[in-house]
């Protein structure tokens, strides 16, 4: 009898189902819908698939893989090109939010952005005079809009003459904030 010299339609239809659903279908799946029966679609899936039996089929499923890779192969150009479409029509449908979010994700593709994180844990007594002191200019240029005529040496007087207890700092009355 010997191995087929071409393929037959069904073992096509078979291929290209397994390759467009790959992750999506079961094998078993791809071969009902490439029309083969329910009782045998999971014995010929697997036959199929098996390069000693059916070395052509194996073949064409190697090809249309390739085929279909390279197609949506995700390239820098390709994928920055996408963003920038994706943002346009954001764009035409006023959709600023999507526009902006696409234009982010080029930016972080392009490496225009540097995202970083430290998480560090631990208490406030764990830290040194200046690690202390340097945290608390942070805070201060953080929070100057409602820290408004404080200096740092006031803000330093206050922290030091309060007891050993939670760190509290008073405001004067006038830039308190009220909730």
């Amino acid at each position: 009898m010997g191995l087929p010299k071409k393929l037959t339609e069904q073992q096509m239809r078979f291929a290209y189902e397994l390759i467009t659903n790959e992750g999506r279908k079961t094998a078993t799946e791809c071969a009902t819908d490439a029309g083969f029966s329910k009782d045998s679609a999971r014995q010929y899936a697997s036959k199929l698939q098996n390069p000693k039996l059916y070395p052509l089929v194996v073949k064409y499923i190697g090809e249309l893989r390739e085929e279909w890779q390279k197609k949506y192969e995700v390239t820098f150009d390709r994928h920055i090109g996408e963003l920038g479409k994706i943002r346009q029509e954001a764009l035409k449908k006023g959709a600023w939010s999507a526009a902006v979010n696409a234009e982010v994700a080029r930016g972080k593709a392009a490496g225009l952005y540097i995202e970083q994180k430290i998480i560090r844990t631990g208490k406030l007594e764990d830290l040194t005079t200046e690690e202390l002191e340097s945290r608390m200019k942070q805070i201060i240029d953080d929070y100057s809009p409602i820290l408004e005529g404080v200096t740092v040496e006031e803000l330093k007087e206050k922290v030091q003459s309060a007891t050993k207890s939670p760190l509290v700092v008073d405001l004067p009355k006038s830039k308190k904030t009220s909730h």
